[in-house]
Formats: structure tokens, C-alpha cells, sequence
């Protein structure tokens, strides 16, 4: 990882100041860094040790950080990772842009590996992001959302970076076709669980723990995994309050709105379908060579459903 902090500050290097600083800010709030991490504990896993991996690790941390760049805009969140967002700070136009600067320094990086696997996996990834961006949009404020919207949404916005980085590991490495899906598989459960978790932490989390703010997702109108769960096992009163919250964006109820996410069950129900895709992610790991990578990865997929932040 120090390696590719190296990449990462050498790349963000603009002859246009703003550009500079804006990615510098972003980039240095630090964050846990996992896309990378996956991607180099997967070419581990599979005994892959040219310094290719430190370049595409630091692609995939970019167009992750060209995504935050561009959410906190359409979100228009305030707080990011314990201090204020990108777009507070130097306003939305900066943020806008600087994004598409990291995801095109991004495509100019990924050139470099000299392959087009990798170029087809980190562009249909970019693509199918940027439609689960979409589909996000759409869905904000419709309380009729069910499980399988919400997974359809997750897997794309969240999931498919993570896929895409614990394949490009396997690639690198020239690995069968099976491995390849091995590696893909828990990319993408280990991204769904991280994300069913995070939805979870926004009504049973710390705002100083998380660095963000309690309560965001209900104030952008996000039907997630918790309120989709608490409606359908509520009773009638509840099931319209956690609706008009959806719909209205409101959060002047958002401590009525946690207490039926918790008298429901539903706190505990989307822990369990968070663990379910851990173990889904586990399982995959399985499959590779056994070593103190893989042995790592289903560690990692573990612990990620004890994670408060």
C-alpha cells in the first residue's frame, strides 16, 4: 500500500493548481483504501508480484474517488470521512470536474498494463457504475422499492468496483477462467456486504465514529435494506411513517424512524443478509490457492460485518 500511495501522489500531479488540490483533499482524508487492498491481496493470493499491480490498484482508488467527487455533489452531503466534503470546500463545479480529471487520468493509467482484459474490465465496470448512479437516482423517494431493487442498485453503484478489483488481480496473473470467477464472486459479495453494512450504520451508527452524518440516506430519500425490511414486517402505522420519511426526505422523525428500524427487526435481518454475502465471499476465497493472501481475504470478509465505521 505504500507503493501505490506513491503512485497515487505521483499521477495526481496537475500542471492546473485547483485540480491539484481538490484530488490531494480527497485523496489524503485517507479512507480504508479497500478496492486497492483487494486487488493486491488477490494478486498475492495468486502469486503475482510485477509492479503492475501498484499501478492498477491506484486506477481503481481513482475512479473510487472520482465517484465520491461526484456523489457528494448529487447528494449534497456536507461531511465526509469526518470533515467537509470536497464540494463544501471548493463548491460543486470544482468537484465536478476534478472527478472527471481522475477518471480520465484513470483510463491513462490503465492503458499502461498494456492489456485489453483490463481495459474491458475496469470500462465496463466504469459504465455500469455510472448506470447504478443512475438507477439510484431514480429510485430516490420511492418507498415501493423491494430487496431486489436494492440489490440491483448496490451491486452496480458499490459491488462492481469491488468485483472488478479482485478480477483484474486474477487477470494480472494469467489465472483459468474458473479462478478468475472465483476471484470475481468475492469481489462482488465482499461489496455487497460493505454496503448492506454501511446502509445499517446509518441508523445504528456514531456520527463521530463514521465521519459522516446519522441519517443521510433517509434525508436523500434512499429506500434501503433497513427501512425496505422494517415496512414489510411493521405494522400499518409504522409501514406509513417510514414511507412518508422516503418519500418526504424528512428527517424530523428520523429517531421514530430508527426505533421501528429496531422494534422491526429489521436492524438484525439486514445484518443477517450482510453476513449471508460474507459467507458468499468466504466461500469464493475457497477456491484459491490457500496462502496468507486468501487466508487474508476471508478475514477481511469476515471482519468487515464487525466494522462501526
Amino acid at each position: 500500500m505504500a507503493q501505490v500511495d506513491l503512485v497515487i501522489a505521483d499521477r495526481l500531479a496537475s500542471g492546473v493548481p485547483l485540480v491539484g488540490q481538490v484530488a490531494q483533499y480527497i485523496i489524503s482524508a485517507g479512507g480504508k483504501r479497500l478496492r486497492p487492498v483487494l486487488l493486491l491481496l488477490t494478486c498475492g493470493a495468486l502469486g503475482y508480484t510485477s509492479s503492475q499491480r501498484f499501478n492498477l490498484a491506484a486506477v481503481v482508488e481513482f475512479i473510487h474517488t472520482a465517484t465520491l467527487l461526484h456523489d457528494d455533489v448529487v447528494d449534497e452531503s456536507t461531511l465526509r470521512r469526518g470533515r467537509p466534503t470536497a464540494n463544501e470546500n471548493f463548491g460543486n463545479p470544482a468537484s465536478v470536474l476534478v472527478g472527471d480529471f481522475l477518471y480520465s487520468r484513470a483510463f491513462q493509467m490503465m492503458v499502461q498494463a498494456n492489456s485489453m482484459r483490463v481495459m474491458q474490465t475496469l470500462a465496463d465496470a466504469t459504465n455500469v457504475i455510472a448506470e447504478g448512479e443512475v438507477l439510484q437516482l431514480m429510485n430516490m423517494h420511492d418507498a415501493s422499492l423491494d430487496e431486489e431493487g436494492y440489490l440491483r442498485v448496490i451491486r452496480s453503484k458499490t459491488a462492481k468496483l469491488f468485483e472488478a478489483s479482485a478480477r483484474l488481480g486474477a487477470i494480472l496473473a494469467g489465472s483459468t477462467e474458473a479462478v478468475e470467477q472465483a476471484c470475481a464472486e468475492y469481489g462482488q459479495a465482499l461489496g455487497t456486504a460493505f454496503q448492506v453494512i454501511d446502509d445499517v450504520l446509518d441508523y445504528d451508527g456514531n456520527a463521530s465514529e463514521m465521519g459522516k452524518n446519522l441519517g443521510d440516506d433517509l434525508r436523500e430519500g434512499k429506500a434501503t435494506l433497513p427501512l425496505i425490511l422494517a415496512m414489510q414486517r411493521g405494522n400499518e402505522a409504522q409501514r406509513q411513517t417510514v414511507r412518508e420519511a422516503i418519500e418526504t426526505g424528512s428527517v424530523e422523525r428520523l429517531q421514530e424512524v430508527v426505533a421501528i428500524v429496531r422494534e422491526t427487526g429489521a436492524l438484525t435481518a439486514t445484518r443477517q443478509a450482510a453476513s449471508a454475502e460474507a459467507q458468499r465471499a468466504i466461500d469464493a476465497a475457497g477456491l484459491l490457492p490457500h496462502n496468507v493472501y486468501s487466508q487474508a481475504m476471508v478475514t477481511l470478509a469476515a471482519q468487515l460485518l464487525e466494522r462501526r465505521t
